[in-house]
């Protein structure tokens, strides 16, 4: 029987948790540092032991690793800007045992901006090659509107240039703030530009003037849904389906929109072809309870509005507007798994401060 132990070798435990994961992590530890301290075979014995590992926790997770020091290894664990993982890979670091020679971060951190440059291709970004500027929107006083110019921008390499401003922000800003801090980013040439250029370094105070200023407009707004009107809207799509939507009219006329900027959209495709596109009975009645969950989870006065949803062609979306977005993150990544074996949910969650997203159901 040893012998067969030994030529299957040992079953490993599942990584389910949180707990799960760490234990794991603190058994190979030492040979990880080892390797990560040594940069040899960094690929094969780290990241390809670690990847798995994540991915069985959780789709979504990234990693980077260096030394942060001659005695301690860093491990950064990132959800590379897709919002509604940022709660996960925190909450993933937050649960991690106290290592020596080891030193765990939740997403990237900020860089001072005298020791960061970057370089790709034939660009380099850094304080010398890139400014800003601000686009002040009078119908939307809130939204921060920024503008990057680097000096040697060439449309031929749109995408190079792009993806390196990008970079340079996660580095420059954290990368919380580069994900969280800007409405509408826009990458042009100096000849593209339309105001006057500022450098790029006074960017991040310039970002937490425009938070302090926000928070302090929109903390204490609470809203009610309790007496809002609703409005059923019908049409026929393109390929002669019917579209029907229910929304809060009253919340969609509301003044303080911004207080509430991050938009959830929660997507649940169901077999309608037999119905026109439309759910059935049993099917609907699924939908109604997955819908009556959510919203006992996610509550108005706490900060998470329903605002309508639409129902066509074999889909149902569902719309929030939030104050934040960690929480509709958590809720709907346990509703999908908790639902998986009977509706196909997909979610998103993105910024919207002024919902201009739901304009269509305003004018429909």
């Amino acid at each position: 029987m040893s012998f067969l132990k030994n030529i299957f070798g040992k079953k490993e435990t599942p990584i389910r948790t949180y707990t799960d994961f760490w234990n794991w992590f603190e058994s190979n530890q030492e040979a990880f540092y080892k390797v990560v301290k040594s940069r040899e075979n960094l690929e094969k014995d780290f990241f390809d032991k670690l990847s798995p590992k994540l991915g069985e926790l959780k789709d979504g997770f990234y990693f980077l690793t260096g030394m942060s020091g001659d005695h301690t290894a860093e491990l950064i664990i990132t959800p590379d800007g897709i919002v509604k993982n940022i709660v996960f890979a925190e909450e993933l670091v937050a649960a991690a045992p106290a290592l020596s020679n080891w030193k765990f971060t939740a997403l990237k951190s900020a860089t001072n901006i005298d020791n960061l440059g970057i370089r790709m291709g034939d660009y380099t970004f850094d304080s010398e090659s890139l400014s800003f500027y601000a686009i002040n929107h009078d119908a939307y006083p809130d939204e921060i509107d920024i503008v990057i110019v680097h000096n040697d921008y060439k449309e031929e390499d749109q995408s190079t240039i792009i993806n390196g401003v990008y970079i340079f922000l996660d580095n420059y800003l954290g990368e919380l703030n580069s994900v969280t801090a800007i409405d509408n980013l826009k990458i042009v040439s100096n000849e593209q530009a339309e105001s006057e250029l500022i450098p790029i370094s006074k960017l991040k105070d310039y970002l937490i003037w425009r938070e302090k200023e926000f928070v302090e407009r929109y903390s204490e707004v609470h809203y009610d849904t309790a007496n809002d009107s609703y409005s059923a809207l019908e049409a026929e799509l393109n390929n002669g389906r019917p579209w029907l939507a229910i929304m809060n009219t009253t919340l969609l006329n509301w003044d303080n929109k911004a207080s509430h900027p991050w938009i959830l959209a929660v997507e649940i495709k169901y077999d309608g072809n037999n119905n026109n596109g439309m759910p059935d009975k049993e099917t609907y009645e699924q939908l109604n309870v997955f819908e009556d969950e959510v919203l006992a989870e996610l509550r108005d006065f706490d900060g998470y509005l329903n605002v309508g949803r639409q129902t066509a062609d074999n889909v149902r979306v569902i719309y929030f507007a939030c104050k934040d977005f960690r929480k509709p993150a958590k809720t709907l990544y346990a509703l999908t798994k908790k639902y998986a074996a009977t509706l196909d949910v997909t979610y998103s969650l993105y910024k919207d401060k002024y919902w201009q997203s739901f304009e269509r159901f305003r004018t429909a």
